[in-house]
């Protein structure tokens, strides 16, 4: 689990790709659904085996590659080679302009094999992941001292959730290999227009608060808890362990693996509060695409090729006692109940038209920063990745051993992302950002759910 030896990046070259073909610069408004994300960088990193198939391929011969593909993917993904810029009311927009993106070639005196991707703090963050310093979008590819290769991305969150990540992903792979793109992208904005007269349901009040409403950040102690990454693999038996344990017949409906996960690890967090009883939050993300397409069929294609955020935070919020207490099945129960209210066209329109009420204040999801409040216990995230398209983000020289996404968010909350397991046999590759203490306590209590990811057990990647 221990690092096999510290190891250094050296960048050698950063130029700018730009789409292939000139466009005209114009204007893209963010929807209301995005300005409900605050300035934020999302990374994502997948890392190559040494090329065995073609030994003419060179770290060189591959960057290569990857710039062509990628200048060709953002005559469609045009948004990714725009910058951000703030309108006459202080709102982003995005400047559509074709100034690229920055790509960045580096060398790490390291082996594929001896990276630790248990804590991705070490060896990921700043150092196989870009800052994004310009731009929408950022890329670096590393080679490696045994001819492996990574290759990272990181994009500003405003523009872009990880649902229209992965299809860009998936296109530029598919530019590499000269095929048609599966997905088209739509910037149609009034997919996801406001009503007239708008209106919403007054919950929406407790799920996200304007910025100037939230109460002030509590101070920070030299040595507080803090927040840091790691990243597990959890079995599929253990999924299909933890998913019949939180089943209860009583309720008329099938606990599916994501609520019994999410519920297990609200337990976990809750047993961490050591100081009173204070109020545990947990949040899920909510993809809207398929909700606003609403069964229409021509609106669903759209939907589905949407380029923007579509995401809802919604949140519940359990005393640590009645969490500690409650079995499993009671817990999953209060996820699922958390949910249904997010899982509808209704709530996203609500959503729509309350964010237009409060324009052009910014705002954002309360749970992102709701440890000001006085009770205001742990709080944490958590994304389905189970749309991560690992295996298919192969442009030439095979599949990824491992891909995943890298989200130190800066918030107060913690954040999950479990993606599928690059094996393909059911299991979970799991990001997590939590406070030290919560991974701790995690590890000692629950070693046989989150096993840290080791080389050795990508190894069994056919």
């Amino acid at each position: 689990m221990g690092v096999k030896g510290e190891f250094k990046v050296k960048v050698n070259k950063k130029e700018v790709v730009a789409a292939v073909l000139p466009m005209q610069e114009h204007w893209l408004p963010q929807s209301n659904l995005d300005l409900l994300l605050p300035p934020l960088d999302v990374g994502v990193f997948f890392c190559y085996n040494k090329p065995i198939t073609d030994s003419s391929l060179t770290f060189g011969s591959m960057v290569s590659v990857l710039k062509k593909a990628m200048a060709q993917a953002l005559v469609s993904y045009y948004a990714f080679a725009g910058e951000m810029v703030e309108n006459s009311v202080g709102e982003p927009e995005l400047l559509c302009n074709n100034r690229g993106v920055d790509f960045i070639e580096a060398f790490a005196d390291v082996k594929l094999q001896d990276l630790n991707l248990y804590n991705p703090d070490d060896t990921i963050e700043g150092k196989l992941v870009p800052k994004k310093m310009r731009g929408v979008l950022c890329v670096q590819a590393t080679e490696l001292v045994c001819g492996g290769l990574v290759v990272a991305c990181t994009f500003d969150h405003r523009v872009a959730d990880a649902y229209t990540a992965n299809m860009f992903l998936v296109s530029w792979a598919e530019m590499a290999h000269s095929k048609p793109l599966t997905l088209l992208p739509s910037f149609r904005r009034s997919l996801i227009s406001p009503r007239r007269p708008g209106f919403y349901n007054p919950s929406l009040d407790d799920m996200y608060v304007p910025v100037s409403a939230l109460p002030p950040p509590k101070p920070q102690h030299p040595n507080a808890d803090h927040l840091i990454s790691r990243i597990y693999y959890v079995q599929a038996d253990e999924l299909s362990r933890l998913q019949s344990l939180a089943e209860n017949s009583g309720i008329g409906h099938k606990t599916t693996k994501l609520e019994a996960f999410s519920a297990f690890l609200w337990k976990m967090v809750a047993a961490g509060v050591v100081e009173g009883d204070k109020i545990c939050r947990m949040g899920i993300v909510v993809d809207g695409r398929l909700r606003m397409g609403g069964g229409e069929t021509d609106r669903l294609k759209l939907m589905n090729t949407y380029f923007g955020n579509v995401l809802s935070i919604p949140y519940g919020e359990k005393r640590a006692d009645e969490l500690r207490e409650r079995p499993l099945s009671w817990v999953a129960n209060t996820v699922h109940e958390c949910l249904e209210s997010a899982v509808t066209k209704d709530h996203f329109l609500d959503l729509i038209d309350w964010v237009e009420a409060h324009r052009p204040e910014p705002a954002l999801a309360k749970i992102y920063a709701s440890g000001g409040e006085e009770d205001a216990g742990p709080a944490f995230v958590v994304s389905s990745g189970k749309r991560f398209p690992g295996s298919k983000v192969d442009f030439g020289w095979g599949k990824p051993m491992l891909g995943s996404y890298h989200f130190p968010w800066g918030g107060e909350a913690g954040y999950v992302m479990p993606m599928p397991s690059p094996l393909g046999n059911g299991d979970w590759v799991v990001y997590m950002h939590l406070l030290k203490s919560q991974m701790e306590l995690i590890e000692t209590h629950a070693a046989h759910v989150f096993r840290p990811l080791t080389f050795d057990y990508l190894l069994n990647l056919v």
